[in-house]
């Protein structure tokens, strides 16, 4: 056990505990025990000098010629008979006829203590110091046969006897003293060890930062969580889940139920089967969220459930991020299909002896593919954008689509501040809706455009398609969740527009829309150059 543990704290705390209490409990059980004994003993001289004063053997002592001689033996065979330390008997005047010590008799008695007994006639007991020592007294005054006092009477116990009998109690009460400690000493052994226990043997500092982990961990998530204990009441959850739960409203949700917060809830379910929740559909004020639900189990006993949920739509953003990925996969694949297209024409050409098209087709397409390298290579020399516009310039030709690279394009590489995969996303998503705005339409009506212009201040990117354009429904709420240029809410489109609304404004750019010259949509993106993204963020997106 290390001294500086909390169960070596717990140990020595209640040891210092228990041995102070034991200490306080023992001296006042002494004090006690002490002022019984003292009144009980100072009762019993009393008692004995009331005895001795109404005897009538000594009532006639005192009427003889010589009181020492009848009442000293009286006196020595009571303090023998009752164990008093002595028993004296003294006349009006406070002169002893009766002593221990002979040689005492017919001196003054001492300790200042008789005026109450010979002058009042009173009974007390007192504590002086007579001439054996400090004792305690019972003294009473003896009275003839006309009540007149005509003596006193002694009778004490010196304190230093008292002391002795007090002793013989002193180490009864020591032992016991020192049997609670040692019972205290198992039991506060018992306890920081059982504490130990309960608290899976961390210590006080390692839980606190535990704690701290633990709440970092849960705020770097972007799902929501929420907790319950085993009541239903709200223990723990993030500020995501906070801000999806409050709906904008300055509320508190720790401590309520999780009922109050959420009617539609099944958490409560959990806690009395213990089953688990995976992947499941759900609605928090009005958003769709897709919710695991967890049981948080002691042994077999459901204790709380802890829940995450995220919204559908950002699941639904990274499926078409995902899908994104995939479009540009499947340009290469058809750039590939393209070549593996133009190899088997020339060996078909070459097996018909057909040697002049072979070759005409090898000039046609080398001029064609070296027309595109040398544009490329010239004007558009960063190599995610060069990589990406071959994709798509071999995508379109399998699409039937032709697609023009403007002429006016130029940009020899991106600013470091701006974030390429941004960049290359923004112009990704808006080639694929220029493809796909003009997939419907025949083949020589398929024309797309492109413009990627570096004017020195800003980065410009054009893209222009010859379909239908844009309805007018759907121009003010392009850019919101689940609005295409193809409808509104259908389905699988929608968050391409949003997604490119998103990176502008990490890049702080800007886009605008307008009707092409080739009949359909025009989109424009402005991404400034002297801005770096945490500058961009404060813009908007406009249309």
């Amino acid at each position: 056990m290390k001294l500086d543990s909390m169960q070596s704290k717990i140990f020595l705390y209640n040891i210092i505990i228990i041995f102070l209490l034991s200490v306080a409990i023992g001296i006042s059980f002494y004090l006690t025990l002490s002022n019984a004994i003292k009144d009980e003993i100072g009762a019993k001289a009393l008692q004995i000098a009331k005895t001795t004063a109404i005897r009538d053997d000594v009532k006639a002592g005192f009427n003889s010629n010589n009181p020492s001689d009848i009442l000293q033996p009286i006196a020595e065979e009571i303090r023998k008979e009752t164990g008093a330390e002595y028993v004296v008997i003294g006349n009006l005047n406070g002169i002893r006829y009766a002593h221990p010590v002979e040689s005492r008799i017919g001196q003054k008695m001492v300790g200042n203590d008789n005026n109450g007994v010979l002058e009042e006639g009173l009974s007390y007991i007192s504590e002086a110091t007579g001439s054996l020592g400090p004792a305690i007294r019972g003294k009473t005054p003896v009275f003839d046969d006309d009540h007149q006092i005509i003596g006193v009477i002694s009778v004490g116990y010196l304190k230093k006897d008292i002391s002795d009998i007090f002793s013989k109690y002193i180490d009864n009460i020591v032992w016991i003293i020192a049997f609670f400690i040692f019972v205290g000493l198992i039991f506060a052994s018992l306890l920081s060890t059982r504490i130990k226990k309960d608290l899976l043997n961390f210590e006080p500092i390692e839980i606190a930062e535990l704690l701290k982990q633990q709440n970092a961990l849960i705020e770097s998530v972007r799902e929501g969580i929420i907790m319950v204990n085993d009541e239903g009441i709200i223990t723990v959850l993030n500020s995501a889940a906070y801000k999806m739960l409050s709906n904008g409203e300055e509320i508190q949700l720790v401590g309520k139920h999780i009922r109050n917060v959420l009617p539609n809830t099944q958490m409560d379910q959990i806690l009395s089967t213990g089953e688990r929740h995976l992947d499941r559909n759900m609605e928090i004020n009005g958003n769709k969220v897709l919710v695991n639900r967890i049981p948080i189990l002691n042994g077999d006993r459901v204790v709380g459930v802890v829940s995450s949920f995220r919204l559908q739509s950002e699941i639904d953003r990274l499926s078409m991020e995902l899908s994104q990925v995939k479009k540009y996969t499947e340009a290469l694949r058809a750039q590939t299909h393209e070549y593996n297209n133009f190899l088997y024409t020339i060996s078909g050409l070459i097996q018909l002896q057909n040697y002049k098209e072979a070759l005409e087709l090898i000039h046609s397409e080398r001029e064609a593919q070296g027309n595109l390298i040398h544009f490329i290579s010239d004007r558009l020399q960063d190599p995610f954008i060069s990589g990406i516009l071959i994709g798509f310039f071999n995508r379109a030709k399998e699409l039937k689509v032709r697609l023009i690279f403007d002429e006016d394009s130029k940009l020899k590489s991106l600013p470091k501040h701006i974030h390429k995969h941004l960049f290359v996303s923004i112009v990704g998503n808006l080639v694929t809706n220029a493809f796909e705005a003009v997939e419907h339409l025949p083949e020589e009506q398929r024309l797309v455009r492109i413009l990627i212009l570096d004017n020195g201040k800003e980065l410009l990117i054009e893209v222009e398609d010859s379909g239908k354009g844009i309805d007018n429904k759907v121009k003010d709420i392009l850019f919101e969740k689940r609005v295409s240029t193809k409808g509104v809410d259908n389905g699988r489109h929608g968050f391409g527009l949003m997604k490119i609304k998103e990176n502008l404004l990490e890049l702080g750019g800007e886009i605008y829309t307008e009707n092409g010259d080739l009949g359909g949509a025009l989109f424009i993106v402005v991404v400034h150059k002297g801005e770096n993204e945490h500058e961009g963020q404060n813009r908007g997106v406009n249309c």
